[in-house]
Formats: structure tokens, sequence, C-alpha cells
């Protein structure tokens, strides 16, 4: 019977005294052989002639009661090996163990590589499907716009296109909220000459009054959410004050600048021109001033002159120490930490620096070569006011970007080096204002709230 290991001598032991006994003590020779069989087992054979017989009856099977016995014994040695291993005792060699240990985390890192790739190569081709979709539509929109709105004398007219959907791009970066702080109403000047309307004055002065918003149109996208329109206070030709322009903030790749003949194209929803820009822009601070348009590039503290004319960038500059992306936006975030303006005295720039621990900080530039002429330090805190604006060298802020029954709460006189509170009823109709401008040649303040574009009428009081 095959055995192997301690348990196979115990066994060639015991069948040499069984043999010894069966024999009845006769000098007759038990044979014990051991060997290895075909499998690599250490097998022991027992072998004793028979007293009586000379050939073993068919029937009979040799002696039962001793292969049964054997049989059993065997059985259980057998069922010792499994549950042993192969190893003497039961054992298992340590290094094997290791093996495969690191075997197993092997593997099991190869199947999350797998996963990710196929991850990865799912985006991948998610984005693939979205640029040629987006492709699609560029070329169908330059088509339209090359075959121009102009038909062919004593044809029959030609239907407006439909507005155009634009379709959002890729969102990846969220709003950067901050709380809001409610500045209380100012006592410091009369009520009654800052909440009505006052006599308007031709020449600069001090606001006095906001009017209600008024719609000229509304972002049909989610790319929409927030933007910049405007119009040029001081055009150069070909360019006139009808010129309106729009750019769509929502994204990270923001390049389109859309160019319309006059503001009731824009609330049609279709642009004459559709400028892409060298360098996408940061957030919702461009001004157009003097046919250009004055930007922020993203992820940087410059700002850029992009000529409408020539379609280039023909100047940047860096505002030394301006905080950029995320450091000192306004309270409703949005990347908002440098904001372009314009008003009766030229361009502006308003931002913050480290050195000014967060509070507003005013540059006047050269318009052709973005130099900074001269600079002013505020002690107004920037994410703690929703937005702002120029009049007259006079900077103004708003107290909330969401709440309903807002105020222009702070004021800054550049001529004085000072600063009042104020209190000027300002309505958030749509509750969520992310771009504010002055327009000196209209004399209206131009803003987007909420997908909505909006102006606010205003009045100045005499000088």
């Amino acid at each position: 019977t095959p055995t192997s290991g301690g348990a196979g001598a115990m066994l060639g032991v015991w069948l040499l005294l069984w043999g010894s006994v069966a024999l009845g003590g006769r000098a007759d020779t038990a044979f014990l052989r051991r060997a290895h069989d075909s499998s690599g087992h250490c097998t022991y054979s027992f072998t004793v002639a028979s007293p009586v017989e000379s050939a073993c009856p068919e029937a009979a099977g040799g002696v039962p009661e001793l292969r049964a016995e054997l049989a059993a014994l065997a059985a259980r040695l057998s069922r010792l090996e499994r549950a042993g291993g192969s190893a003497p005792g039961g054992a298992r060699d340590p290094q094997q163990v290791a093996s495969a240990a690191r075997l197993e985390a092997a593997y099991g890192e190869l199947l999350r590589a797998k996963s990710r790739l196929e991850e990865e190569k799912g985006r991948l081709e998610r984005e693939k499907e979205e640029l040629g979709r987006r492709l699609e539509s560029s070329a169908q929109e330059i088509s339209r716009l090359r075959a121009g709105p102009s038909q062919v004398a004593g044809s029959a007219p030609v239907p407006a296109p439909a507005a155009p959907r634009w379709e959002p791009q890729p969102l990846t970066y969220q709003e950067l909220q901050s709380e809001r702080t409610e500045v209380p109403v100012s006592r410091l000047l009369e009520e009654t000459a800052l909440g009505r309307p006052g006599k308007e004055d031709s020449g600069c002065g001090q606001l006095v009054w906001v009017g209600e918003p008024v719609v000229f149109g509304r972002a049909d996208s989610i790319a929409g959410k927030y933007g910049v329109w405007m119009k040029d206070p001081e055009p150069v030709p070909p360019f006139t004050r009808d010129n309106t322009w729009r750019v769509d903030t929502v994204g990270t790749e923001v390049r389109q600048l859309f160019q319309y003949e006059e503001a009731e194209q824009l609330a049609r929803g279709y642009p004459a021109k559709v400028h892409i820009l060298p360098r996408p822009l940061e957030s919702t601070g461009a001004v157009i001033y003097r046919g250009g348009l004055f930007f922020q590039p993203r992820h940087s503290r410059s700002v850029a002159r992009y000529d409408l004319r020539g379609e280039s960038i023909t100047a940047e500059r860096e505002i030394p120490g301006a905080g950029y992306h995320g450091q000192y936006p306004y309270s409703w975030g949005g990347y908002t930490d440098i904001d372009l303006a314009v008003d009766e005295t030229g361009l502006w720039v308003i931002y913050s620096t480290d050195k000014a621990r967060g509070a507003i900080v005013l540059s006047k530039l050269d318009p052709d070569t973005l130099e900074i002429r001269r600079t002013w330090e505020t002690n107004i805190r920037k994410r703690g006011v929703a937005n702002s604006f120029l009049i007259c060298g006079t900077l103004y802020t708003v107290s909330s970007y969401s709440a309903p029954n807002a105020t222009i709460n702070f004021a800054y006189d550049t001529a004085t080096g000072t600063s009042r509170a104020l209190s000027i009823p300002f309505e958030n109709r749509f509750r969520y204002l992310s771009m504010l401008d002055y327009n000196p040649a209209e004399r209206q303040l131009f803003a987007w709230d909420s997908f909505n574009m909006v102006t606010y009428p205003v009045r100045l009081s005499r000088a």
C-alpha cells in the first residue's frame, strides 16, 4: 500500500510485527521494500509467503481482514496528506506563501490598471464624439456667416435663420463661493439725497440713483449662465456705438467673442461675426474700449488687448502682485480676481494683492501699452462685495450678488483718496449678478444676471 513520510515508516514497522505474528513464529522471512512510485510518493511493499497456500484463491481475495484494515489505514493516510500539504507535518514553505501573496497582489494591481484604462478609453471616446459635434456645428455656422444676410435683388425674401443654440463647453471648474457680507444702511449721507432720482446733469457727478433693470437678451445654454456683454464708448471705425459684443464665460477654454451689429440683433440670438481669441480669457472682467477687447488671459495675473480689426493681441502686461484664479475674487467667486472697467476718464483695472491684504486696489492703465499710470489702495475688502464699477473716477461697489434688494454700499473717490458708505437701492432681479460695468457714452450700467443681459439707468448729482 503506498504511503508517505513518517506515517509510512510507522506502517512498515507495524506490518513487520504483524507478519511475525501471522507466521506463528516461524523462521520464514517477511520482505519489506521501500521505493518511489511514478508520481514521486514513497511506497512501502510488504511481502510474506503463505505457510499453507501455494496460490491465492480468486474468490477469497487474500486475507479479508488484513486487506480491509490496510485499505482503511491507507485512506486515513491520504486524508492526512491532503490536510497537511506536501511538506512534512503539514507545514507550508514560507517562501512559497510570500511568492503566492506577491503574485496575487500583482494580479490585483493589473486588474485595477485595466479598469482605469477602460474608463480613460471611454472618456476619450466621449470627448471625441463631442469634438466632432462641435466641429460640425462650427462648420455650419461659418458657412451661414459667409453666406451673409444679403439677398439677390428681386428674389423672394430669405427667412431669418433660427437662433442657433451654442453648445456649452466642458465644465471643469465650479463656482468659488464665499460668505456674503451685508453692510448696514449708512447714516453718513442724507437719505433724501440718495434714495430717489434727482435732476440729470451733463458731465460728471456722484451716483445718486440706479433704476430698475431692463432685459435686452437671454443666453440659451448653460455656457451663458455667466458672461459679459458690452458696447464701445469710444469706437474706432469701422465699428460704431451700435456694435454690441458678448462672451459666454462658462467653460475652461473661453475663446469666442460674438459681434453684433446692434443690440436688437443680440436679442434675436445670432451674431454677425464670431472672433476666436488667440488665448482663452478668465471670468467676466473684460471690456471693449477704443477698438480693442481688454481681458485677463486665463491662469495669469496679466491683462491683454485684442485688436478687433487686426484680430490679434497687440499688448499684454502683468499687473504686479495681483491675485488671480481664485485668490481675491468678488463674493460670488468665478475667478473674478482681475476686473477691467471704463469710465469718463479712461481704462481701469480692479484687483487685490497680498500686500493690500485682500483690499481693493485700483490702477489706471494706458489703453495702448497697458502701462500702469497710477495706483490707489482702498480700504474696501474685495471678497466682501459682489461687484464694482467706476463712474467719473469714483469706484462703486454692490453689497450682494443674489439678494433681490441689494445696495450700492461703498464709494471710493480717487480724486481725494477717501471712501464713504452708501445705501443706494440696487435690484438683483434674477438673483445671480456675475458682471457689472458702466458705459459712460450711454450713462447706463451693463450687467449679466443669471443668463440675462440687462441694463440699469443711472443718475448723477452735480459735481
